[in-house]
Formats: structure tokens, sequence, C-alpha cells
């Protein structure tokens, strides 16, 4: 596989993921020494003040942004990018790919309205708003979810923010060796994994169930905790995305966690770029 096939799919996979969730069975990783110390800072909670402390271990800055490094992997093959990550709260989420380590490849841009993927080596582009693309509006995936995954907190499809009146709506299952959050949107089931002695989500599950053409899933697991104004953030993101006929792995490793404000959160698309259809991206990606 050529890398430009490689880095066409790592720029159409990411939108693809979240139609979807991972198996059950999956294990996560801990990081057993922050675990132990705040075990005895926690201690046995019931389901309300267990669900509280997750989302109050949310990062609470305005701002997010490091380099990165970003793996895909299609069966056997596999490339590696460096990148941008930038994300503004409740505003929008970016990803820029770089080839050789300074030419930026391709871009994928998330805000509240539309959806923004652009391949800057054959100079196409793609923006839509949400409901344009039918996955994303069939499986209720819009901004709120995105910001979840990549913020590693809670969320729920059309609401911005779990705010403590809105917490009613997860169920926490405190049986397990790890607690289980849930939540049922129709043919969408949310599962998460939270450390019990932390209450820190390790990983994030969408399953997306059709009896007609199978299941879709995703499974996003959060490692490599690391402490930033007196909050705990995952430098280690990976994502698995499983459609009834192919398996796409990727991974997203942030080398440090910054708060700079001085970029444009909105990206200009230069008139010499061509806008392709969604089907045309779709057919390429399933050519691949």
């Amino acid at each position: 596989m050529r890398p430009l096939q490689i880095l066409k799919i790592a720029a159409l996979a990411l939108p693809l993921t979240l139609v979807v969730s991972c198996s059950s069975h999956r294990k996560v990783s801990k990081q057993k020494s922050d675990s132990t110390e705040a075990v005895a800072q926690i201690g046995p909670i019931g389901q309300d003040a267990f669900l509280q402390k997750v989302s109050e271990n949310a990062l609470q800055e305005r701002f997010v942004t490091s380099k990165v490094k970003f793996t895909v992997g299609v069966g056997a093959r596999e490339m590696t990018l460096t990148g941008n990550l930038k994300m503004k709260r409740d505003d929008v989420i970016r990803l820029q790919l770089m080839a050789f380590g300074f030419v930026e490849a391709g871009r994928l841009e998330f805000t509240k309205e539309y959806v923004l993927i652009m391949d800057r080596i054959n100079k196409l582009y793609l923006k839509v708003p949400y409901v344009q693309v039918d996955f994303l509006r069939n499986s209720n995936i819009d901004f709120n979810v995105l910001q979840g995954l990549f913020w590693n907190e809670l969320f729920q499809p059309r609401t911005s923010k779990s705010k403590d009146d809105q917490l009613k709506n997860f169920k926490a299952d405190m049986g397990n060796e790890d607690a289980v959050i849930s939540l049922e949107d129709g043919k969408l089931s949310y599962r998460w994994l939270a450390d019990k002695g932390t209450a820190r989500l390790n990983m994030a599950n969408i399953l997306y169930a059709d009896k007609f053409r199978g299941n879709y899933q995703m499974n996003w697991d959060y490692e490599d905790f690391q402490s930033y104004n007196r909050k705990y953030f995952p430098m280690d993101h990976k994502i698995s995305f499983t459609t009834p006929d192919r398996e796409i792995k990727m991974s997203m490793i942030l080398n440090y966690i910054k708060s700079d404000e001085n970029w444009e959160t909105r990206t200009e698309v230069s008139s010499k770029y061509r806008q392709v259809t969604m089907d045309e991206i779709l057919q390429r990606f399933m050519s691949l």
C-alpha cells in the first residue's frame, strides 16, 4: 500500500470511527501507582457520588494543544506520521498530519457546525454539516460526542456537557473490578470503563447495532495519564474501528499538554482546492 493511500485512510478513518464501539471483553491498562493513592482518598462510594467524581476529573482548560505521533494500520500495513492536536473546548477539534515531519499532508477539523477533511497533497477537501453525513447523522455522532472522546470525558449526543443534572442519565455498575458506566440511545450503546479508585475513564465504547448491515464497533483506550493543573489527562490514545468487513487501528500519542491560545480556530479553504462528495471519499476509502 502506497504512503498516500495510508494517509487517506488516516484522514477518513477518524470520522468513520465515530459510529462504533468495542466488545466488552477488552482489558484496560491502568496506572497502578496513581490508582493506589487515589483509592485511599476516594474509598468505596455509591453510584451517584462516583459519577460526580468522574465528571469532576475532566480537564478544566479552555485550550489543549500538543505535538502528536499518529499511527494508522490496516491489516498488516502500518504508517506513522507526526502532527499537531489543537482543541478549544466547546468550539473546535483539529488534527494536522505532517509528512516528513514538516509538510502538512492532511487536516481534520471538527466544529459544532461542520466536518472538514483536507488532502493537502492533492488539494482536495470535504466540508459538510454533520447531518449530511449519513453514518454520523444516523448514529447521533456530533461535535459533543467527538469532544468527549478526545477530552476523556463522559458525553451525550446533542448535549454539550455532562452537567450535574445530566449525570442521572448514566448508570454505573460498581460490582466489577472496574466500574462500568452505560448510556443507551436507540440502536446505540455507550460504555465506559472507569477505575474505581481514581474515577478516571480508561476506555470509551460505542456500539451501533444494525441487524441488516451488521454491527459497527469502536474502542477508544486511554493510557499514560499525566498531571496537568491538578487534573490527569491521557497521553496515549488507542483507537480501533471495526465494520463487518474490515478493521482499522489507530493510535495518537501526545508529547506534552499545553494551553496555547495563539492559533486560528477556523481553517479557510483556498480556492485552489476542489471539494469532493462524501460518495467519492467513501469510494476511495473502500477501494484501498
